[in-house]
């Protein structure tokens, strides 16, 4: 402990009070409830072989006093990464400006101890508590041969990852108060998928849209473009309102829906505008796949692949359409679901039945391995850079040749969407005109909106609706989800996207009902129509 600290050991707690610096005072609270004096600040002998419990609690509790006494070279030293220990015990104090905490110690489960911190924020004469859950793992170190915190940002607070940092201090944006399309308030609290979404949308508009900025504690990503996740607000800034295009009945549907499966994503299009009505995830990485993501879209992918078809005069919904149970094409070999087959099929039913052969076998006939990436772009508006007002992935249609372009015939190979691209794809099915998707208008920032090539021909469109809306009834691969979707108006497609060493296929589904569209996918979630289909249909019934 350095000399500006005073410390003591009281029946198993530790205390320090750290004199001249203006911090306050530090404690941490021991775990043995014994009573006895115990030196927390000796360093662990050398050994060897895995770390035992005892050595475990031991390190734990010694690199947790020197953290709570501002310690931040002994607690440094008890870590196997000293330089990065160093500095975020440092910051604690100084950037985060905690003027108390006391830091409790839980059971060790094997070399994981779980703490508890309760701190104190105190900038420019407020105060308020700051209490949260973590955890560290003890391990030997590689060349000390001695027990050492395995150092994670996460230790210092578990919401922190790779290069984040705690820091607290005057807002760089005003707080925003979001409302839907009709003023009814967006707040994270009742839409937990919309968490980080807000805080970009505060990053990227607060200043424009007026207020005035607080002051507050938050964790700051590594990445300049992520946004600021705020955990607690200090000084109450004037916030300011800002619209979207978000509509918090469908919203609302679309978290219910989503937190029903592990790792699934969701987004809701209003085909006529491009507005953007609803986008929820339910993933243990927080990640925003549904407008981030970069998947296979399986299936799905044949919307597309049949617009290219019809607009080349290729196929016809109601003209036969050969699908056997294989293709090869580019030295691999195809094969649909079970290997069935449909003999004498129209196109329409090879589409409804989601057959993989009767959109592989015409590839000959196209003569132009650009052919899925034009209409992908030039009617779809596939990979035309969106600014929908966040951060979003563009999909990817390459041009591809041999075995990858037909791969790509039916979303496989090196294509790539993610439930924003695919749910827009559905709405340009719908209307037969790309509107680039939108979750805020553009008049905030003056941000250049995406416009495709030319519009889907009219003979076109009216096929693939009707498509679409085969495969939502009848004996189509869609028709069990959409079954509780009302009104004749709805259409559907399903996918089944095979990853390389997943024990299952991602499951992706899309549908439209009246001046509606969404798309799902649900990582490892098997057919389109088993998980992912449940969701669209939940999200289409809302609307």
């Amino acid at each position: 402990m350095n000399g500006a600290a005073k410390g003591a050991i009281i029946g198993g707690v530790f205390l320090a009070m750290l004199g001249g610096t203006g911090y306050g005072v530090y404690a941490l609270v021991g775990d043995s409830g014994d009573g006895k004096d115990d030196d927390t600040s000796v360093q662990a002998a050398k050994g060897s072989g895995p770390v035992g419990t005892k050595e475990a609690a031991a390190t734990a509790k010694a690199f947790l006093a020197a953290w709570a006494a501002g310690d931040e070279r002994v607690a440094a030293d008890l870590t196997n990464n000293a330089a990065a220990a160093q500095t975020a015990v440092g910051d604690f104090r100084t950037k985060a400006y905690v003027s108390k905490a006391v830091i409790t110690p839980g059971q060790p489960n094997g070399t994981t101890v779980p703490f508890k911190v309760e701190a104190e924020i105190t900038y420019e004469g407020t105060t308020k508590p700051l209490a949260y859950d973590s955890q560290l793992t003890v391990v030997r170190g590689v060349s000390s041969g001695k027990p050492l915190v395995d150092w994670q940002p996460s230790v210092i607070h578990p919401q922190l990852q790779k290069d984040g940092k705690l820091r607290a201090g005057a807002a760089s944006s005003p707080p925003v108060k979001a409302v839907d399309r009709n003023g009814e308030e967006l707040s994270p609290e009742k839409y937990p998928s919309l968490r980080q979404i807000l805080d970009e949308l505060r990053q990227n508009y607060g200043s424009r849209a007026g207020g005035r900025p607080g002051a507050e504690v938050w964790i700051e990503p590594a990445l300049k473009e992520a946004p600021k996740r705020t955990l607690l607000t200090l000084v109450e800034g004037e916030p300011s309102t800002l619209k979207t295009y978000l509509d918090a009945k469908v919203q609302a549907a679309a978290e219910q829906a989503v937190a029903k499966y592990p790792e699934a994503s969701v987004v809701a299009v209003q085909p006529s505008n491009g507005h953007i009505l609803a986008v929820a995830n339910h993933r243990t990485d927080g990640f925003n796949a549904a407008m981030r993501g970069a998947r296979a879209p399986g299936s799905t992918m044949k919307i597309v692949t049949g617009a290219m078809l019809l607009d080349r005069g290729l196929v016809a919904a109601d003209k036969p359409a050969e699908c056997t149970k294989d293709v090869a094409w580019g030295g691999r070999t195809f094969h649909n679901l079970k290997n069935f087959a449909l003999p004498g099929a129209t196109f329409a039913t090879s589409f409804a039945k989601s057959c993989n052969t009767a959109f592989i076998k015409p590839i000959d006939d196209v003569r132009d391995d650009a052919a899925l990436s034009k209409e992908a772009k030039e009617v779809f508006g596939i990979g035309l850079d969106w600014k929908t007002g966040i951060a979003s992935a563009d999909g990817k249609v390459p041009v591809a040749t041999g075995a990858e372009e037909a791969a790509g015939y039916i979303g496989q190979g090196q294509i790539t969407m993610n439930p924003l691209n695919v749910a827009s794809i559905t709405a340009t099915a719908r209307t037969g005109v790309f509107r680039q998707p939108l979750l805020v208008s553009p008049d905030l920032d003056g941000r250049k909106i995406a416009t495709a090539q030319r519009r889907m021909k009219s003979s076109v469109q009216q096929q693939l609706t009707s498509m679409m809306r085969m495969t939502a009834t009848g004996d189509g691969t869609g028709a069990k989800a959409m079954a509780s979707v009302g009104g004749s108006d709805k259409g559907a497609k399903t996918g089944s996207a095979e990853v390389d060493g997943a024990g299952s296929p991602d499951s992706w589904f899309t549908g439209f009902r009246g001046d509606l569209a969404a798309a799902a996918m649900v990582e490892g979630g098997g057919h389109g129509g088993d998980t992912a289909g449940p969701i669209v249909a939940e999200v289409l019934k809302a609307g």
